[in-house]
């Protein structure tokens, strides 16, 4: 061999002895899944981006920093300024913080890995949804029409349109002039496309508006859905409804009697049933109040009423009195003409004997006596 030659193999062989095998570079390393919590942010939400790396080559690799950069969704929380070796076949995580600045899209925040030793570098784009569909709510039960101081059932559903899930879901009734049971529902967990419903039971003192607030988190972050349902008081379609039928007048001592029936035509039970006559008339003994008692749906019930009235009265409002089954009182009135029916004088009593047959039955008497003692006398 040449001398030459000899000398350029020596030389690379020193070459090799110094700088040693070959080592991975960054195309070993590659980023193997990343994922964002919550899965999909809201407008102006925090949360955390991890991203997981492997180096897939036969050899250590030496990473120098881990960064993320990007705008619409922006990192909050520092870089790793020194990260070390990443050994072969072995993973490593970096978990960021994150905030969505910018509005509903799809944002690619960069990974970037700075390798040591002039390795350069690596850059991926990291996928993360913004999305600002808030969870729906609506009133899927309620009366036809609120009464004062009437307790009614209002049930809530909340649905949740967006494509993760929120959690903490609960349903807070606020207002002025209502009473509510319970004070807050709690539904939990939403999956997507999930919904559940929330029962209210609630009492208006005064026409108001009721509003029915969804609070649930994304994440760590708190969204709230206002749902306002007005109170306006009306005729409910289901409450109790006497209606008196069958009506009789006739006259007795000073006074007049009705009698008749009283019919539950309604939807719901009358409680505490009462029929009195009002005014202009003035109730007499025997009956002064008569008292029904409770009414179901379609049931009847026979009453009577004694009352007396001034001369030239014409009609006479006969008043039926109900509760419902919170209590509240409610009168229903219907009139009765009793002009073509005359009142028996103040000295009959019925069923009795006038007084000028009491006079004659004791005429009659007083002369039985005195033929027995005029008889007496003659023996």
């Amino acid at each position: 061999m040449k001398p030459i030659h000899l000398a350029i193999i020596t030389l690379f062989c020193a070459v090799l002895a110094v700088v040693g095998p070959a080592s991975a570079g960054p195309a070993d390393i590659t980023v193997t899944s990343s994922a964002t919590d919550p899965p999909v942010l809201m407008k102006g939400d925090t949360g955390t981006l991890t991203v997981t790396i492997q180096n897939n080559g036969p050899d250590t690799v030496a990473i120098r920093s881990a960064r993320l950069y990007g705008s619409g969704v922006v990192p909050l929380s520092d870089s790793y300024a020194s990260v070390g070796e990443i050994g072969a076949g072995n993973s490593k995580t970096f978990t960021f913080t994150v905030r969505a600045d910018g509005g509903e899209g799809t944002f690619y925040p960069q990974f970037v890995l700075n390798f040591r030793d002039g390795g350069g570098s690596l850059r991926y784009p990291v996928p993360v949804q913004v999305e600002d569909t808030p969870l729906s709510a609506s009133v899927i039960g309620k009366p036809d029409a609120f009464s004062e101081g009437r307790t009614a059932e209002i049930t809530v559903r909340v649905g949740n349109p967006r494509p993760n899930a929120a959690s903490g879901v609960q349903v807070i009734p606020e207002g002025t002039g209502i009473t509510v049971t319970p004070t807050g529902g709690f539904i939990g967990a939403l999956a997507p496309d999930g919904s559940a419903t929330v029962v209210f039971n609630l009492t208006p003192t005064t026409e108001t508006d009721v509003t029915f607030q969804v609070i649930w988190r994304n994440g760590i972050n708190t969204h709230t859905t206002d749902l306002v349902l007005p109170i306006s008081f009306g005729e409910d379609k289901r409450q109790a409804d006497p209606v008196i039928t069958n009506v009789e007048v006739t006259p007795i001592a000073g006074g007049y009697r009705i009698v008749g029936d009283v019919m539950n035509a309604g939807l719901e039970s009358a409680r505490s049933v009462l029929v009195s006559p009002g005014a202009p008339a003035t109730p007499i003994d025997p009956f002064r109040v008569y008292v029904v008692g409770t009414l179901d749906p379609d049931d009847i019930s026979s009453f009577e009423v004694t009352f007396r009235a001034d001369a030239g009265t014409t009609e006479v409002p006969i008043v039926v009195e109900y509760r419902d089954d919170d209590g509240n009182r409610y009168a229903a009135t219907t009139t009765v003409g009793v002009d073509s029916v005359a009142a028996a004088p103040l000295e009959e009593r019925d069923g009795g004997i006038p007084v000028v047959g009491i006079i004659i039955v004791a005429l009659i008497g007083l002369g039985i006596a005195g033929a027995i003692y005029y008889s007496w006398r003659r023996t």
